[in-house]
């Protein structure tokens, strides 16, 4: 009953504008292997979106890893395991961070959230559907690779950020990521940002050699988001729980960040048509539902 009477409050206090804004998109951060600064690069874009007056939210899906709030400093009350075990509202999870950011907590126990009975499927979709329009842009912090799980939110979403490296490893990995996506969602639009270059050339190099193996072999394009410098200053952000684009607006790699996030908005991909159910809330848990339909035969 609370669950419900949230989400009704919630709905009610919904102003005339807020009710015809467009439907929010989602998007899942992954990438080929970890330790290429996913979460890092996820939460300073987020932050970049809310500087430009777009609501952001990052629900953490890194199975067993999550570490928004921690890169945050924060201490998080609830987490999206949380919710789904204890049946919370998602409102009531949600918490506030730096430039009115909103995020969820990964927490512990998120191996249960992706292997959810079907009460629990249909109570996540739930708390899920009642964000729509909420949000400008829904960010799903996916663990790196493909786990036989949580690839279902993967290929759900409407788009795809892949972050790599130009470490030859990282670039296989990533490769090996567009390729699963592709059999198994030819339509799901992937970004690709190229984190920790030591030069432009360097970031334009690995982003050009990765779209051109892409469209060669697969027939598959990419989209270049952006590239992020090697600097000490992320190290020192991460270390002080202080997102970059806060402690260091004004650095190279803050920069970079604010500008991805500039080009982003610039190509009309930062709104969607409310008109286009293809690209709504319910569409990506409509694939969701199939996709765990599928799995369990």
């Amino acid at each position: 009953m609370s669950d419900q009477a949230d989400v009704l409050r919630t709905k009610m206090s919904r102003s005339l504008y807020e009710s015809q804004k467009p439907p929010s998109k989602i998007i899942a951060v992954a990438s080929g292997k970890g330790g290429v600064g996913k979460s890092t690069f996820t939460l300073n874009f987020s932050l970049s979106l809310q500087k430009a007056s777009k609501k952001s939210l990052i629900i953490d899906l890194d199975v067993g890893m999550g570490n928004i709030d921690i890169l945050l400093g924060r201490t998080s009350r609830y987490s999206i395991a949380d919710m789904v075990n204890n049946e919370l509202s998602i409102w009531s999870v949600i918490e506030k961070g730096p430039e009115g950011l909103s995020y969820i907590a990964g927490g512990s126990g998120l191996e249960e959230l992706f292997e959810m009975d079907f009460d629990k499927t249909e109570f996540f979709c739930r708390q899920i559907e009642s964000l729509e329009s909420e949000f400008d842009y829904i960010f799903f912090d996916m663990g790196a690779g493909i786990n036989s799980n949580s690839r279902y939110f993967l290929l759900s979403a409407h788009e795809l950020f892949l972050i790599t490296t130009p470490e030859p490893t990282s670039v296989t990995d990533a490769y090996g990521m567009i390729k699963y996506v592709h059999l198994n969602a030819p339509a799901l639009p992937v970004y690709m940002v190229v984190n920790r270059v030591q030069s432009k050339e360097d970031g334009e190099k690995t982003s050009r050699n990765l779209e051109e193996v892409t469209k060669r072999f697969l027939g598959k394009e990419i989209k270049m988001l952006g590239y992020v410098p090697e600097d000490k200053i992320v190290w020192k952000a991460v270390r002080e729980q202080l997102p970059f684009v806060l402690s260091a607006p004004s650095s190279r790699t803050s920069y970079s960040v604010n500008q991805s996030a500039q080009a982003y908005l610039a190509q009309g991909t930062g709104t969607v048509s409310s008109e286009d159910d293809g690209t709504s809330v319910r569409s990506f848990l409509t694939k969701l539902k199939t996709f765990i339909k599928k799995q369990r035969g």
